[in-house]
């Protein structure tokens, strides 16, 4: 997901805010700000416009030889989670001891987790542990990675 530039961000908030005061409920400027942070899926304004910003300087995708040390939050990436091929974006990361790292991701679009045919259950933000090759040490029960990086 490509985000906004931040002047088009607050531009939004300062609709949102325009056309709640128009309706009899004002609302201030970094009330309006939270609120479009969540309409985007992130976690609050500050989040929000530091992918906003990285979104605006990062290259669009991770090319297949770069390793994980390489990655970064608002990075565009690309594999499989629970076996099912996803694209989104890192929205967290830290390196944990032993050459791992945690990260959180934001799918581009939802992933069904259960493999059942009678139900679904999606999923649209991850966190997970991979290895320096972009591999989760979790597995499922047939053995399979729960996360696997296309990098």
């Amino acid at each position: 997901m490509n985000y906004p530039s931040i002047d088009d961000l607050k531009a939004q908030a300062k609709r949102l805010r325009q056309a709640m005061d128009a309706g009899g409920t004002p609302v201030s400027h970094s009330a309006a700000l939270e609120i479009i942070a969540k309409q985007h899926g992130a976690r609050d304004w500050n989040t929000l416009s530091t992918l906003a910003a990285q979104s605006q300087t990062l290259p669009p995708t991770i090319s297949n030889t770069t390793p994980a040390a390489a990655l970064a939050v608002g990075q565009r990436i690309r594999g499989r989670y629970l076996d099912q091929p996803f694209t989104g974006r890192i929205l967290t990361l830290g390196e944990l001891s032993g050459g791992f790292h945690k990260l959180t991701i934001h799918f581009d679009e939802p992933v069904d987790v259960v493999t059942f045919e009678s139900f679904s259950a999606f999923r649209q933000r991850v966190n997970a542990q991979i290895d320096e090759n972009g591999i989760s040490p979790r597995r499922t029960s047939n053995g399979v990675p729960h996360l696997v990086l296309d990098i």
